[in-house]
């Protein structure tokens, strides 16, 4: 179930970002729009790993910044496996895309209680007495 609601969100995802750059990132049906999320929610999964650790140095220097490249590689993947029913123009179309494919589903996992960080509102709980010794931060 929860694979579904993640693959719900990124398709919503990609189909925003293809709706704010009209013209450089462009599907066929809505069927393809499903199965390049679906395409890249796998590339997520398998490769991008791979690729964070190939890249790990260039992570280390950019303070994580580099992630937004690879995220974009993987887009333009997507668009040049699925070619001709998805495109995507360039590398910086990818670039944006991927930045807000990456807005979106955060926004969206912290929202509907996915995200692997939340965040509370509200005065801190007072300690229990089993966590004295434990300093929160």
């Amino acid at each position: 179930m929860r694979f579904l609601g993640n693959w719900a969100i990124n398709t919503f995802a990609v189909a925003v970002a293809v709706e704010l750059l009209h013209g450089h990132i462009t599907y066929q049906h809505w069927s393809d729009l499903v199965i390049a999320s679906f395409l890249l929610g796998l590339l997520n999964a398998f490769l991008r790993p791979i690729l964070l650790l190939l890249a790990l140095p260039l992570l280390i220097f950019t303070l994580g910044l580099f992630t937004l490249v690879i995220n974009a590689l993987l887009l333009r993947m997507v668009g040049w496996l699925l070619a001709p029913n998805f495109q995507v123009d360039t590398f910086w179309s990818a670039f944006l895309g991927a930045l807000i494919i990456g807005i979106i589903s955060i926004a969206l996992n912290v929202m509907t209680g996915n995200a692997r960080v939340s965040v509370q509102r509200g005065p801190p709980r007072p300690p229990r007495k089993d966590d004295d010794d434990v300093i929160d931060v």
